[in-house]
């Protein structure tokens, strides 16, 4: 959560001596972990020892463990970074290859090769681009020699190109310092409220800074601490930082955003892991199901055999063009909007689709198939599928229900939606009545409508009988004078025939025949 500091003069110029002071150490030991190069868990361990021991003196026992802690998430990310670029260089080169190998226009079996020859001479030459970049990227992860830029590599750049950047010198060298500043606090759950470094009260509202011992001179508190003159306070969700910090750990990163000349604070923390409900306990309640889609959500609520409880609804979800905090603030209220569904119709779980694009993402305009691949349907269709948050919807999903008390469930796509709670009976083994997806209700098979309903005394079978109407329209009537399209029903599909079928169509011929409910098993 982020909330504003109101600092005045005083207060901005003692973050800004401590930001550029702990920057400056985070720099010299992030230049140190980088070349130190790979490390195994243990050596991981040492180094961080040894170089959290050289920081403290400068800073503090605490400090120093929060800056060797970011610069090893640091050279990680770096490192994660090498190894997917390395992966989707890897699948495109390899596309590339398979339609290279087939002449222009040549087809076999489902591979196709390029349209001309022109163009397969230019994919030859990006396959030799996109190799040479595959060999730099090995020898960069063999050698553990990894580019990390704290600021950020494209302000960087930027330095370079300030005209097209339309910005002044001064105006980057204030945003550029200002990024590499460094004041984070980690948390601490046996401490009181929660940080020793950066401490908030809940009540009286105020914050203090714990100050290195090169700036002890700037405090206004015991102890060699500084006190802002503002209050500080959450308007969002300011009782769960109060409630985290009262018991548990709480950290604290405090930024500064020149171009809007404001002080920001972020308070996070873990989440502990809690029980959670196992599918037999949601298998006879109902849920609800959610789509998600470019631009919206389709929400339905079902009921424990998969029927709907009440008309869908389409709750809006326009992401493209926005901000990330924007686009953070309008999941979270979309899935505010599940939730409310959910409890409004007493859903025990909220099931979606585990929709997964790594392959479209990975091997990018290489990736055609049945898809368009180049020209501007083919960019459309790549920003569509990077605009769709799949894994933020699930993660935000995850937490939001959590704390809601609701469960959450991923399922296949194309499954839930068709089939509801049984879904989450298929995966428990208490035998349950079987659930029949109900087919379309097409003119050409003369039924309306289908409905699953639980066995009873008088079946004396575990399944669900299926109920059918047969309806009195005009394919039921051509029917009745054997049409050939109008065929009746088989115990299987509308389009198959089976035994009995000719004893059922002798039974249904002749006029004024209105058609009793029949059930069949």
């Amino acid at each position: 959560m982020r909330t504003r500091l109101a600092v005045n003069d005083n207060d901005e110029m003692v973050l800004k001596a401590l930001g550029a002071h702990l920057g400056h150490l985070a720099s010299l030991d992030l230049a140190r972990r980088v070349a130190e190069g790979p490390l195994d868990a243990k050596g991981k361990a040492q180094s961080r020892q040894a170089r959290k021991q050289a920081l403290t003196g400068a800073s503090s026992s605490r400090w120093a463990g929060a800056i060797t802690r970011t610069s090893e998430d640091a050279y990680g990310l770096a490192k994660r970074d090498l190894q997917a670029e390395r992966v989707s260089l890897r699948a495109r080169a390899d596309k590339i290859a398979k339609r290279v190998a087939l002449g222009p226009g040549e087809a076999k079996g489902r591979a196709f090769g390029y349209a001309s020859a022109s163009e397969r001479w230019q994919e030859q030459r990006r396959a030799q681009v996109l190799s040479s970049r595959l060999a730099d990227v090995e020898a960069q992860l063999a050698i553990g020699a990894l580019s990390v830029c704290r600021g950020g590599k494209r302000r960087a750049r930027a330095r370079h190109h300030l005209n097209a950047a339309d910005q002044a010198l001064a105006q980057w060298r204030t945003e550029w310092e200002a990024s590499r500043w460094f004041i984070t606090a980690d948390g601490e759950a046996d401490k009181r409220w929660g940080n020793e470094t950066i401490r908030w009260h809940p009540l009286e509202g105020w914050l203090e800074v714990k100050l290195p011992a090169a700036l002890a001179h700037l405090a206004n508190r015991p102890h060699n601490r500084y006190r802002l003159s503002c209050p500080v306070g959450w308007p969002y969700r300011g009782g769960d930082v109060a409630a985290q910090a009262t018991n548990g750990a709480v950290r604290y990163d405090i930024t500064y955003k020149p171009a809007r000349d404001r002080w920001y604070i972020d308070a996070s923390w873990a989440l502990h892991a809690q029980a959670v409900a196992t599918l037999d306990q949601l298998r006879y309640g109902s849920v609800v199901s959610v789509d998600l889609n470019v631009g919206h959500l389709a929400v339905s609520a079902l009921d424990p055999y998969g029927n709907p409880l009440g008309p869908p609804i389409t709750i809006p979800l326009e992401l493209a063009g926005l901000s990330a905090t924007t686009r953070d603030g309008h999941l979270r209220s979309a899935i505010s909007q599940v939730l409310a569904m959910a409890e409004s119709h007493h859903a025990g779980a909220v099931v979606i689709e585990d929709l997964d694009f790594v392959q479209q993402r990975t091997e990018g305009r290489e990736h055609a198939k049945d898809r368009p691949s180049r020209g501007r349907r083919g960019k459309a269709f790549r920003r569509q599928i990077s605009g769709i948050p799949t894994a933020q919807f699930r993660d935000r999903l995850t937490q939001m229900a959590d704390n809601a008390g609701v469960a959450g469930h991923c399922r296949r796509p194309r499954l839930h939606l068709q089939v509801g709670c049984s879904a989450l009976a298929g995966a428990s083994s208490t035998p349950v009545p079987t659930i029949v997806p109900h087919w379309s209700p097409r003119r050409c098979g003369g039924y309306r409508q289908t409905r699953a309903r639980p066995a009873g005394p008088a079946t004396g079978d575990a399944r669900s009988t299926l109920t059918r109407r047969w309806a009195t329209s005009h394919c039921a009537f051509l029917r009745r004078r054997g049409h050939r399209r109008c065929k009746p029903f088989s115990g299987r599909s509308p389009n198959k025939q089976g035994p009995g079928t000719k004893h059922r169509q002798e039974a249904t011929t002749g006029r004024g025949y209105s058609g009793p409910e029949r059930r069949w098993q």
